[in-house]
């Protein structure tokens, strides 16, 4: 029975982080660091592609990269709780995004937990920010990404902000994964604005 007062709803205070295998797999790891220092439940899928990725480029393995995050879900597992929209979550972050998992969130045709939990980010109308790690670009992805943007999405290429002076590559992959957290409202210390840096 439903009381005559209107029940409070509470916020949703989680945040889905995909990884998938396209190169520059630092950002979806340094994404997870820095939503360590934030009230926000990440909840981690990785493709396998990504794990392959994550051997090449770094020296971590898969299991110190899925200890960042609050939950994990294998990407096959479709019958994960992200993979519902009644699953309340304000968004998602695909960093990095590879054209595959573009191409199949842009079709709706998705064939894993990773673009599925996509698709119902979209489909909900909640946040989904995608870092798209791909160059050059044909006319094919550019019609994804066009498509994608319609529907909501947020296409946020990894563009390096000079502006902020970096003296080291790790400067720069840590004001990018802030300014990707910053789409959704989270504001953690790292981030440098523009403000701090005028005359």
């Amino acid at each position: 029975m439903v009381s005559g007062k209107a029940a409070s709803v509470k916020k949703p205070e989680r945040i889905i982080v995909g990884i998938s295998g396209a190169s520059g797999i630092i950002y979806g790891i340094r994404i997870l660091e820095l939503l360590r220092s934030t009230r926000l439940e990440a909840h981690l899928v990785i493709s396998q592609a990504a794990e392959m990725t994550l051997a090449y480029e770094t020296g971590l393995k898969t299991a110190a990269v899925k200890k960042l995050a609050d939950v994990n879900y294998p990407v096959r597992d479709i019958g994960a709780a992200i993979a519902s929209g009644s699953y309340a979550t304000i968004g998602m972050v695909i960093a990095p995004c590879s054209i595959r998992t573009l191409s199949e969130i842009a079709t709706g045709v998705t064939s894993s937990l990773l673009t599925r939990a996509g698709d119902v980010v979209l489909k909900e109308k909640r946040r989904l920010v995608l870092m798209v790690r791909e160059s050059p670009l044909h006319s094919g992805h550019l019609r994804n990404m066009a498509a994608l943007s319609d529907m909501g999405a947020v296409i946020a290429p990894p563009v390096p902000a000079f502006y902020t002076r970096p003296e080291t590559v790790d400067d720069i992959v840590t004001q990018t994964a802030a300014r990707m957290l910053a789409h959704f409202g989270i504001e953690v210390e790292a981030l440098r604005h523009w403000d701090e840096f005028r005359k």
